[in-house]
């Protein structure tokens, strides 16, 4: 049985010092039973149990130990120093751990809610202007210790295009369903075309803010509990913000002088700040198609200069071409298939 497995692995393409790794045989092994035409697992196995194994009486020992009412609530990590300190040693935490395995007792053995696994937020993938948005909202420092001012701001994925934005005195829902209103009629948003992401945050998640979205054929998708780099396109923005020269070291002296930095920083970010991921062209150019012929033009250029002085050029010109797409989140074989075409 074993040696064909092993020709059906390697029938199928498979190498076969790897299909004997996977089948825990050496290939050595593998070659004396072929010679001895052995047809079956040679391996005669242990003869005798393991001296450290606990006995019948010791593993209900454990299990009687572990589900005490004044151990029924605990972990082993939390039993076993417990027994040591009454001077009683009867198993490793380890053991206790496997003992409850084995008898299907393994579980959150406490009060409180047990550890949730997070799943990756899904792909999205944007071909195009505002197919993918994200948002979120950051404090700014106010006249008074411990006020803040709060400025929400919504990015297209594809063109970095700060598409609708406000600023605020609080964070609330009805603010930011007053900004999406605003910006996807003023993009002409229709309905089922668009995703919107965010963090975890009350106002994101808020049920009105979502109904809202809902009600206009919006996809609302949400990032991992504490999880940065799953909205990394709003990070980078707000960074951004708070590193140009004109963002004040110090508080803002009230919101309306808050508001004015917030309109100054949208209308340069859109249509004077030439964003590196996009190819050095500015969030309003790509947004609105005229990219394409200021990247044409760019590429043209250096083809004219490699042609006028060839010898300065030892391999070809920088690259112009367009950014395709752009993926929020992309899933791990998305991941590992830019890295191996890098």
């Amino acid at each position: 049985m074993i040696l064909g497995l092993i020709d059906e692995a390697v029938a199928s393409g498979a190498r076969q010092s790897r299909a004997c790794d996977v089948i825990g045989l050496a290939p050595r092994t593998l070659q004396r039973w072929r010679a001895q035409g052995i047809g079956d697992d040679g391996r005669a196995g242990p003869k005798h149990p393991p001296q450290n194994k606990l006995s019948a009486k010791e593993r209900a020992r454990v299990l009687e130990i572990a589900n005490t009412a004044q151990h029924r609530d605990l972990s082993p990590k939390q039993i076993v120093p417990m027994l040591a300190d009454e001077g009683i040693y009867i198993a490793s935490e380890s053991t206790f751990y496997r003992i409850l395995r084995e008898e299907k007792q393994l579980v959150h053995r406490a009060p409180s809610r047990p550890s949730t696994k997070r799943h990756r937020p899904e792909e999205y993938v944007a071909t195009g202007p505002n197919q993918v948005w994200s948002w979120d909202i950051t404090y700014l420092r106010g006249p008074v210790r411990g006020m803040f001012f709060y400025f929400y701001v919504v990015i297209d994925v594809w063109s970095r295009k700060l598409v609708g934005s406000t600023l605020e005195v609080e964070e609330s829902a009805e603010h930011a369903e007053a900004m999406f209103d605003a910006a996807c009629k003023r993009e002409g948003v229709r309905r089922d075309q668009l995703v919107i992401h965010s963090d975890n945050g009350g106002p994101m998640k808020a049920a009105t803010l979502l109904a809202f979205l809902q009600s206009l054929g919006i996809v609302s998708s949400f990032s991992r509990p504490s999880v940065s780099n799953d909205n990394p396109y709003s990070e980078a923005l707000f960074r951004t913000a708070k590193y140009r020269v004109q963002y004040p070291r110090t508080a803002f002296e009230s919101v309306e002088a808050a508001r004015r930095w917030a309109r100054w920083f949208v209308a340069w970010y859109n249509t004077e700040h030439r964003h590196s991921a996009i190819k050095f062209v500015t969030p309003h150019e790509r947004h609105a198609g005229e990219d394409l012929a200021i990247l044409a033009a760019r590429a043209a250029l250096y083809e004219a200069a490699r042609a006028k002085n060839p010898k300065r050029w030892t391999k070809g010109t920088r690259d112009w071409s367009p950014v395709e797409t752009v993926v929020l989140n992309p899933a791990l074989n998305t991941e590992k298939a830019a890295a191996d075409a890098a």
